[in-house]
């Protein structure tokens, strides 16, 4: 089942019309909690409408650009032509790890190789844990990322279909990576919005790694929303590659809580996209938590990246670290707006949070805005943000011990990611991440 969007009216109008033509039919809830869920998303959207440059938050990113588009909107399961071969390129090399593949937001079994999980373990679609785990799915669905003020998180709550879903018992380590391969494919237009829940009890440990790619030049915009829950003492390591090409547009909203002493961990490395904004929010509901932010944007031609993160300290005695990087080429625009909340009487917090970026033309462009919002006393915080070209004369002493002048420029620019590059902790994915970096920058430099 598809809708398409009528481009006659406003794109709010749109989604609301194409909401109340399926609900109850494509668009019923597993239970009634979710169905009055959409309902209440419906809503919340219809009031506070896709986010303009009047909003502060929205200031540098015009959304509603690639959101006005004549899109078909998927309401259904559609059977997508994609083979074991068509995927066998984005794979990673030498990664074992239990796979999943996600083909337009919907887990494909034929091209998935979960393999033997620990017991306990489950990894699925969301839509089959709603029917094999509903109180699970009720306990933390919709509970993480808030709709109220955020309009395509209400607006994927209202359309949810299918997404990716994990959850690791208490006191379970799983060895290998869970694997995420999200594919987009088709040759419509095509206006996905996959939801995520991650599930990780206490004491548990675990690796999710998530990359996205496209295997179509059509126009698509996936409105994604992801929600982590790390209890008492787990642990999750979770990675993001973005790298769907030119004609891909996406909102990622990622939302988490931990529990006391847990650590959650979260880094974003962004190839390509026309427009993309990566929203990720974590709420440290424990003392003695940790929490970790990396972000690492490889910008060229006119993509436009816009990281937004949240670090809300609700409790006292925790740590956080946050740290952002871009390389900036051609036209490319990146913006970060970065925010380390702590909140009264969450005393003894240590928080850091920084932004660099390299601008290597004159059209490339930054807009940065870290930001601290304290009520407390008994805190350690800082921010920071630079922002330049190449170190000239680091360069010119490169090359007087003998390397080429694109040599020079080459390592200056791998050494500047280093500093991310070095917390992917998958050795396999790490070196195709530093793989694809070197050989951008040498195409740079040609």
């Amino acid at each position: 089942m598809t809708t398409a969007l009528d481009t006659d009216v406003r794109p709010e109008d749109r989604f609301i019309s194409a909401f109340e033509v399926n609900h109850g039919q494509a668009l019923n809830g597993t239970n009634a909690s979710i169905a009055q869920q959409r309902e209440d998303a419906i809503e919340r959207f219809s009031q506070l409408g896709i986010p303009t440059n009047d909003l502060e938050l929205w200031k540098y990113t015009n959304i509603s650009k690639v959101i006005d588009r004549p899109y078909t909107l998927p309401l259904g399961p559609r059977e997508a032509s994609v083979e074991e071969s068509d995927i066998a390129p984005l794979l990673v090399d030498d990664m074992d790890a239990h796979r999943v593949v996600l083909v337009n937001g919907r887990v494909d079994e034929s091209l998935s190789d979960i393999g033997e999980l620990p017991s306990g373990v489950v990894v699925s679609s969301l839509a089959q844990a709603g029917k094999d785990h509903p109180n699970l799915v009720e306990e933390h669905y919709g509970k993480y990322a808030d709709f109220e003020d955020e309009a395509l998180t209400a607006l994927n709550t209202a359309f949810v279909q299918d997404g990716a879903f994990v959850y690791v018992p208490s006191g379970t380590i799983v060895e290998k990576p869970i694997f995420f391969l999200h594919v987009t494919a088709s040759d419509e237009d095509l206006f996905l919005q996959p939801r995520h829940l991650f599930v990780v009890e206490d004491g548990a440990i675990a690796r999710i790694v998530e990359k996205q790619y496209s295997l179509t030049d059509a126009n698509t915009f996936t409105n994604t929303v992801g929600e982590v829950f790390v209890g008492e003492k787990g642990n999750l390591d979770h990675y993001l590659i973005q790298d769907e090409g030119p004609s891909a547009s996406q909102v990622h909203t990622r939302a988490a809580q931990q529990k006391e002493d847990s650590v959650y961990s979260t880094k974003t490395v962004t190839f390509s996209g026309e427009v993309v904004r990566n929203n990720a929010t974590i709420e440290a509901d424990g003392s003695f938590c940790e929490s970790n932010l990396f972000g690492l944007c490889i910008g060229q031609n006119e993509m436009h990246v816009d990281n937004h993160t949240r670090m809300d300290h609700v409790q006292p005695d925790c740590n956080s670290n946050e740290l952002y990087k871009h390389v900036l080429n051609d036209a490319s625009t990146a913006v970060f707006n970065g925010k380390v909340f702590v909140s009264r009487g969450s005393q003894r917090i240590d928080a850091y949070q920084q932004n660099d970026t390299i601008v290597l033309t004159k059209d490339a462009q930054i807009y940065t805005k870290p930001e601290l919002e304290i009520y407390a006393d008994d805190v350690v915080c800082s921010h920071g943000a630079t922002t330049g070209q190449m170190d000239e004369d680091a360069i010119f002493y490169l090359r007087s011990r003998g390397l080429s002048e694109r040599r020079a420029r080459i390592l200056m620019l791998q050494a500047f990611c280093e500093e991310v590059l070095e917390e992917l902790a998958v050795d396999p994915l790490r070196d195709e991440v530093t793989d694809q970096i070197r050989t951008r920058f040498g195409g740079y430099f040609d």
